[in-house]
């Protein structure tokens, strides 16, 4: 079976997102290319000076399996960032402890709170919100609510 990993866009933030999520999943930041480090390509078009010190691809472990991946969007280089709620990262704790661990770090200055921590009736705790660099995140512990 493929893994499944996360890949975040962002609009000029990235670094500090990812230093972010590097505390809160206490994982070191690996892997950061920034659009500087590009080599120049005959034909190709000059960086941008707004793109200048912006991270290309950056990446994280939040597990042994699975990775948390990121860049900032620069228009020219691939698109424009366009935040929604059309996709969620769900993290399904193992424990009430990490659940609220987790809540606690990732909801902090959250823009939107959707739902805080608590019961709900196919979850033990749940919550879900947008943080502050515009993703949206799920935290689930089923713990007593298995489903059938």
């Amino acid at each position: 079976m493929a893994k499944i990993h996360a890949y975040l866009n962002f609009d000029g933030t990235c670094k500090q997102a990812f230093e972010f999520y590097a505390q809160v999943f206490n994982s070191p930041v690996t892997g950061t290319y920034l659009y500087d480090d590009m080599p120049a390509e005959p034909g190709s078009p000059a960086l941008p000076e707004h793109a200048k010190g912006k991270v290309m691809h950056t990446s994280l472990m939040l597990n042994d399996t699975t990775m948390l991946m990121g860049s900032d969007v620069v228009e020219g280089f691939g698109g424009k960032v366009i935040n929604g709620n059309a996709t969620y990262i769900m993290l399904d704790a193992k424990d009430a402890e990490e659940a609220r661990a987790l809540y606690q770090a990732l909801a902090k200055d959250a823009k939107i709170l959707e739902m805080e921590l608590g019961e709900t009736f196919f979850a033990e705790l749940f919550s879900s919100f947008e943080d502050k660099f515009g993703i949206y995140w799920m935290i689930h512990f089923e713990g007593n609510k298995k489903m059938g």
